[in-house]
């Protein structure tokens, strides 16, 4: 198998379908950049928060995800003053961001605003990627309906003020909607295809059935896949079920068999699977960059991935639960 995971190697750079966009296998995922303590259990400096930035900005990895909504703009915020630092984007750097609500406000207008102060923040005079984010939590008819989320992003797409528009959400239930309406061109998903965790797998294979582009993000699942040792017990931002935790024990157990950790398998797993175009890790350290990308490199032997797979909890320990009823 040819090693397309390792950085800087053949296949680290590749095409993001339907944006006609290049993008490293690996991403920088802005959610904690701008200090997120409630979610992350630490705050991080705006100096943190920028050399992370930085860091990136000279290594290997050469996509940056961010969101309008992230800490109130900070992540932003400062990505744009590392951006300045850097003298602007590098040549072949890609930064998307996400549309956000302003409290109940998901409407055409608020979309358009959204996009605006993204790219002041940024510094950007053009946003390439531009998603939709977390629509699940919002009315489904609103954000559809005349100049709802959706119209609006499909005109700013049209009319050139954006480049790609993508969807990015959580419970696939929810998403398997938007994209029935088959106007994005990039799924991006979130603690859904994990080592434990497999709740996407229909709308990755209906957003690759559209010819989109999928980005793979959360892998390590709020950080319990992320520690070999300790760690939280919860899963994607809520109490892991007993199946789930159970199958972490096991999983590490594994790891340490093969002489590896689960946060190198639980990020290779993802970079490993070239259904996804790139798979977005956050990062609030600039250690964590140059970390990130020694686990990318690491040689695991198939015969791990093989050995986990027969780890997998059962669906209805998933987030999203296949329904039964």
């Amino acid at each position: 198998m040819t090693a397309r995971h390792v950085p800087g190697g053949p296949g680290w750079l590749r095409p993001l379908p339907g944006t006609g966009l290049t993008v490293s296998a690996l991403a920088l995922g802005g959610s904690p950049l701008g200090s997120m303590p409630e979610n992350y259990g630490q705050e991080v400096s705006p100096e943190r928060g920028i050399d992370t930035v930085r860091a990136a900005l000279h290594s290997d990895i050469r996509f940056l995800d961010t969101s309008n909504g992230y800490s109130g703009g900070e992540s932003e915020r400062r990505i744009g003053a590392a951006l300045t630092a850097a003298g602007g984007v590098p040549d072949g750097y890609v930064i998307a961001t996400k549309v956000d609500p302003e409290g109940s406000d998901y409407s055409g207008e608020r979309v358009r605003r959204s996009v605006l102060e993204s790219r002041e923040r940024l510094g950007l005079d053009h946003l390439p990627l531009v998603h939709l984010h977390d629509p699940e939590f919002h009315e489904f008819d609103d954000l559809t309906g005349p100049d709802g989320a959706v119209e609006a992003l499909v005109e700013l797409r049209e009319s050139g003020a954006v480049g790609a528009i993508g969807l990015a959400g959580g419970r696939v239930q929810e998403i398997a909607r938007y994209l029935a309406l088959g106007v994005f061109d990039v799924l991006l998903v979130h603690n859904r295809w994990t080592l434990v965790d497999r709740s996407a797998g229909a709308i990755i294979a209906e957003a690759r059935a559209q010819g989109m582009g999928v980005l793979n993000a959360a892998v390590y699942g709020g950080g319990i896949l992320a520690h070999q040792h300790g760690g939280p017990t919860s899963y994607g931002y809520r109490p892991a079920p007993p199946q789930v935790l159970a199958a972490v024990e096991a999983m590490r157990a594994a790891c340490a068999d093969h002489g590896t950790d689960l946060g190198t398998a639980a990020l290779q797993f993802s970079l490993r699977d070239d259904r996804f175009a790139s798979t977005i890790v956050g990062m609030s350290r600039p250690e964590r960059v140059t970390q990130t990308l020694a686990a990318a490199a690491a040689p695991l032997p198939d015969a791990l991935f093989d050995d986990l797979e027969t780890l997998l909890p059962p669906p209805g320990s998933w987030l999203d639960a296949p329904f039964e009823g």
